[in-house]
């Protein structure tokens, strides 16, 4: 059986990241290492860990772009879906994201915002789609 068990975000701060979303997102710490280099979010089915940028060069020879590389965000995000998207992006914005996208409604009925978060990685604060 193959699973989708985590995504990593290569981050200057494991422990900084960590707690926006520890805070912002209600997410609980799994673990984090005593170097702090590397963390792990309990976010349901799929963890949501962090790297530091130097644990993650010493795995990934041929290097990569960071986050921070540019001002605006990678071409992907991640999504926390909730039903009081207004409460979250305040929340998110007073831990320290940054408003990328104002609320909208999408034509099937969604609400969605986006936020940079600290580390300038997108993400987009929705509710379900019906």
């Amino acid at each position: 059986m193959i699973k989708f068990k985590y995504v990593i975000l290569y981050v200057e701060d494991v422990e900084q990241s960590m707690n926006f979303y520890k805070k912002t997102f209600d997410s609980e710490i799994k673990f984090i290492t005593p170097e702090k280099d590397y963390g792990e979010l309990l976010t349901g089915e799929t963890n949501l860990s962090f790297a530091s940028v130097s644990l993650a060069n010493s795995n990934i020879k041929k290097g990569f772009i960071t986050a921070k590389t540019e001002d605006q965000p990678f071409g992907m995000e991640l999504g926390f879906t909730t039903n009081d998207v207004e409460s979250l992006v305040e929340k998110a914005i007073q831990n320290g994201a940054v408003l990328y996208e104002d609320i909208a409604i999408k034509p099937w009925g969604q609400k969605t915002a986006y936020i940079k978060d600290p580390n300038n990685y997108l993400v987009e604060i929705c509710t379900e789609i019906q």
